[in-house]
Order: structure tokens, then sequence, then C-alpha cells
């Protein structure tokens, strides 16, 4: 019998490895390989470029965080603009709130769609909802076009700042969501890890870019097991609201959604940054 292990570099010296119990899909698109495996410990997962995105048994470490913090800031949220995201789990989260509207996905791969929905029905199975509408194109590119529209709420969802994912971590990417945004509007987004070199490099970059475009820019953490260290972050950004100060945690659980992560403890408390993170960000 083979012994099968996918194992991801973190650093120089750290690999984290999952044994495999079968290779499910491999495709290369003019964008990326894209890989779909199951495990017997993290049930079934997929990477991309050789990166883990997500697995079944911790999606919704991630997906609940970098959904619900800014949902419970501004419970007012009507329309949203996600970007990358493909696998589904971000939409599916938003689809929770009947407050909201409409929810545009722009995702540079559709490939990652297409096969989300078929491997991964437990992340992408609200792509479907009638409010949510699918486009196919560059983020970064979509950004700029954007000339009418006014989203409450940007999430980008995305891949680490290298191959499809560089250009969502430019200052002009930022500036262009910024223009796009509401007066009382908010981004989130994918923001690297403090811990290992390469990571947090790229975390400082964003940060100290979006705190030049945005009144109003924090940073939050979370645990993600499959991501590299297990501690990782997402930025905040806001044109008005603080998400500790003017969080409605009362409304919120009022709402009684069920997460598995996510609580109004952790919306104040995730903003309570370890020394080292701090003095890497200049606070």
């Amino acid at each position: 019998m083979l012994d099968l292990w996918y194992s991801e570099k973190w650093s120089e010296d750290t690999k984290f490895s999952i044994k495999i119990k079968e290779h499910l899909y491999s495709e290369q698109t003019p964008f990326q390989k894209i890989d779909f495996f199951i495990s017997n410990e993290y049930g079934r997962f997929f990477t991309l470029d050789g990166f883990i995105m997500i697995t079944e048994k911790d999606e919704f470490f991630y997906h609940e965080m970098i959904t619900h913090v800014p949902m419970c800031t501004n419970l007012n949220i009507k329309k949203v603009l996600v970007i990358g995201g493909g696998d589904g789990g971000t939409v599916r989260e938003l689809t929770r709130y009947s407050s909201i509207e409409k929810i545009d996905m722009v995702e540079i791969d559709e490939r990652v769609v297409r096969l989300s929905q078929k491997y991964l029905p437990f992340t992408a199975d609200k792509l479907s909802d009638s409010r949510v509408t699918l486009i196919f194109d560059d983020g970064l590119k979509f950004v700029k076009n954007c000339k009418n529209e006014k989203y409450d709420l940007i999430i980008v969802d995305s891949t680490d700042p290298i191959s499809v994912g560089e250009g969502l971590f430019t200052q002009k990417f930022y500036e262009d969501c910024y223009r796009i945004l509401k007066t009382d509007g908010i981004l989130v987004n994918q923001h690297e890890s403090p811990y290992h070199e390469n990571y947090a490099k790229e975390m400082k970059k964003a940060h100290d870019k979006i705190k030049d475009i945005f009144p109003i820019s924090k940073v939050y953490q979370f645990h993600q097991p499959t991501y590299a260290s297990g501690h990782w972050l997402f930025g905040f950004a806001s044109k008005k609201y603080d998400p500790v100060i003017d969080c409605d945690t009362i409304s919120w659980n009022k709402l009684g959604i069920k997460t598995r992560y996510y609580n109004t403890d952790i919306q104040k408390a995730c903003f309570a940054l370890p020394n080292y993170v701090k003095k890497r960000l200049g606070y």
C-alpha cells in the first residue's frame, strides 16, 4: 500500500504535511494549478499552485472570521463585493444575512468555482443564491473599471501575493476599493501571517498601504491550523466604523446565526494583538 503525503513548505526549514487518502483531481488552468484531495484527518481539501486554500475540517475558521467581523460592525450592509473566494465559503456566510440584497463575486479563474461546486459542496452550495452574481474577471481590473457601483462592504478573499493574487496587494488596488465604497464602507482583506518572515513582510507591506488610505485601519487575528504557523490575520479598514467601538453585538446575537468559530466575544478580542505583531506593524 502506498503511503502518500501532501507537503507544503512554510519556510526554508519548515514543512506541513497531510497524509493523503485519495488525489481526486488535478488541472492546470491558464492561471494556476488546481488540485483536490481527500484525507482522513482534514477531509476534502484543495490547493492552488501547491498551497492549501481550504480544508473541510477548518475552513469555517477562515470564512466566519472574514465575514462576521465586518457584518457585526455594520448590520445595515446591503451590497457586498467579494474578490476571489472561488471556493464559495465567504459567499456562503454572507447569504446567512437576509438583510444583504446583492453579492457580486469576482473570481479570475472560473475553473476554481466550477470545480469547487463539484468537489466542495460544503463551501460552494450557496453560489447559486439569487442574490449572488458571479463575475469571472481580474479583480484588479474590475475595481479599476467600476464607475457606478457603490458597495457597503468589500471582502478581498485572495491567495497570497504571488501569481494571480499579486495585484490584490497593491496601493492602486486599495485606492480603487476606497473609491467604490460608500461613505461608511468597509474593506476586509486576507492579510497573511505575522510569524514566518516571508509572510510577515507581505503583512507589513499591505498594512502600510491601507493605513495611508483609510481613516480607520486595524488588523485582527484568528487561528487557522492548516495555514503557515496557524497564526493568521485579516485587515479591517473603514471610512467610518471602528470594529470594536461600533460593533452591535446585542443585535448580532439576536439574529440567531449559528457559528462554530466566531462569536461576539471574539469580535472585540481578536483585535488585541501580541506584542511581536504590534511591533512588526508599527503600532
